[in-house]
């Protein structure tokens, strides 16, 4: 069963829409969310480990605003790196403590040469590019080139949502 195939039980439906706008913040979000919907809450998490393993949901992550933690500056690194190594950069890449996301994306030639994204963030602009230039001095002659997008405004991120 996968997510384009799986259907939601009810009860599925129920934590999908309980928990897509995010989780309370309480010590035992799950044991809260379980009381909420009338269920206990082993239940709840084996239906939610359900529906990441067959794909009806993808993730569960935490999605901090970086700007109310004090990082206001926000920095998508972009990298041209050979695509016979884009897969163990990208994964060295992801797991530094430096980056929130990394993804690998095609290139748009002639313009537009880069292939790996990293996202940094920092408290200023000299912070995120120094973040960027640790990255460039790790990953050495396996990349061609780099560059850094700095974000200019705040955009509501979320991501697909069910309707009640």
């Amino acid at each position: 069963m996968n997510g384009e195939t799986a259907s939601l039980t009810e009860l599925d439906r129920r934590i999908v829409l309980a928990t897509q706008g995010g989780l309370p913040l309480d010590a035992r979000p799950y044991h809260w969310l379980a009381t909420e919907l009338g269920v206990d809450a082993d239940t709840l998490m084996e239906r939610m480990r359900s529906m990441l393993e067959d794909g009806r949901i993808r993730r569960i992550g935490v999605v901090p605003n970086h700007y109310r933690l004090g990082y206001s500056a926000n920095g998508m690194s972009v990298w041209d790196v050979p695509d016979e190594v884009i897969e163990s950069v990208g994964c060295e890449v992801g797991r530094m403590d430096i980056v929130s996301h990394c993804y690998q994306r095609p290139r748009r030639l002639p313009d537009w040469p880069y292939n790996l994204f990293a996202m940094v963030h920092g408290h200023s602009r000299e912070e995120v590019r120094a973040k960027v230039e640790m990255i460039a001095s790790v990953l050495g002659d396996r990349v061609r080139s780099h560059d850094v997008l700095f974000s200019t405004r705040i955009l509501k991120k979320t991501g697909l949502r069910i309707g009640s």
